[in-house]
C-alpha cells in the first residue's frame, strides 16, 4: 500500500499547487480486498467549479514534463 498511498499524496500535492482541491481523493481501500490487490487511488466526486479548476490546470500543462 505504500506506493499507493506515495502517488495519492503526489497527485494531492499537485493538484493543490494548481489550486485544485478533490475533496474525496484517497485510496480505494475495497481494492484491496481480492486475490490480486490492484491498489486503486480514488478520485472521488467534486463539484463544477471544481471541474473547471481541473480541466484549467490539465489544459494549461499540456506539454509539460511527464
Amino acid at each position: 500500500m505504500g506506493d499507493a498511498e506515495q502517488a495519492c499524496e503526489d497527485l494531492r500535492d499537485a493538484l493543490r499547487a494548481a489550486g485544485v482541491t478533490l475533496p474525496s481523493l484517497g485510496l480505494d481501500v475495497a481494492s484491496y480486498a481480492g486475490s490480486t490487490p490492484l491498489a486503486l487511488i480514488d478520485l472521488g466526486r467534486c463539484n463544477v467549479a471544481t471541474a473547471r479548476a481541473l480541466t484549467s490546470a490539465l489544459r494549461s500543462g499540456q506539454g509539460a514534463a511527464r
